[in-house]
């Protein structure tokens, strides 16, 4: 890994670009009526065959059933949302060492809007802040020496059976204490292997460092163990803070 200061200029201007875009969405999204004119934003979903599309019709044409089925699915464990998460420890093969021993083992979990940023609206962090380990080992086989490193995800973001995450280096016995790097994960499926991608084991020419959630696509396939990738969408904007009031100057009186 190549040694980066972890507040860059250039990291912390990206920051402030995107949370005024997200300071944006959050004015936009308070702007909506509400009330019992407004209108649902989601649109329909068509039925499709099957269980799903027989169970609507019937909760259609009798609203007492309707109900019942939307309490059990209240009580049901999976109607609880879960966080965007990605678990798992794996050996992968790095196509440029094919002989080295290479390991990456992953917990991530997202933690949205809890790592304030020295920017201005910065104070509430990320949608996409997080939090967990991620711990690394490197056995080099033409010497037999291992580089190791110990960091904490910074940052999580899912797309399906895929996630991109950044860590900050806590402990190694190679890379500076602060170093931010990026690796990406996916599950494989029908049979093909999970698939992990990582900062430093392709070209990143003239980068001042690594920004949030900045990883390349997962290129190394895994040979051993596996990766879980737990899917969430990115969570609403907390509401705006009230504007402060300003005193009204008191009347002369005559």
């Amino acid at each position: 890994m190549r040694s980066t200061e972890l507040r860059t200029p250039g990291a912390i201007g990206a920051a402030t670009a995107l949370l005024v875009v997200l300071a944006t969405a959050a004015t936009s999204t308070a702007a909506a009526p509400t009330g019992p004119d407004a209108q649902p934003a989601a649109a329909a979903r068509p039925l499709t065959e099957g269980t799903g599309a027989s169970t609507a019709a019937r909760e259609s044409a009798d609203p007492a059933r309707a109900g019942g089925s939307a309490a059990r699915a209240a009580r049901s464990p999976r109607a609880a949302k879960s966080p965007a998460r990605v678990e798992g420890s794996a050996r992968i093969h790095y196509a440029y060492s094919p002989k080295d021993t290479i390991r990456f083992r992953v917990h991530a979990e997202a933690a949205p809007f809890t790592r304030p940023l020295p920017v201005p609206r910065g104070e509430r962090g990320l949608p996409t802040d997080a939090r967990g380990t991620v711990r690394i080992s490197h056995r080099i086989a033409s010497t037999g020496f291992t580089a190791w490193s110990v960091a904490d995800v910074d940052c999580l973001v899912t797309g399906g059976r895929t996630a991109t995450l950044t860590a900050v280096v806590r402990e190694s016995n190679t890379e500076e204490r602060g170093t931010r790097f990026g690796i990406s994960v996916q599950q494989g499926r029908d049979g093909e292997p999970d698939r992990l991608g990582f900062g430093w084991g392709v070209a990143n020419v003239g980068a001042e460092g690594t920004g949030t959630c900045m990883a390349p696509a997962p290129f190394a396939p895994v040979v051993r163990g596996g990766y879980r990738v737990t899917h969430a969408d990115l969570p609403p904007m907390p509401a705006a803070p009230a504007p402060a009031s300003t005193p009204r100057p008191e009347a002369r009186r005559g």
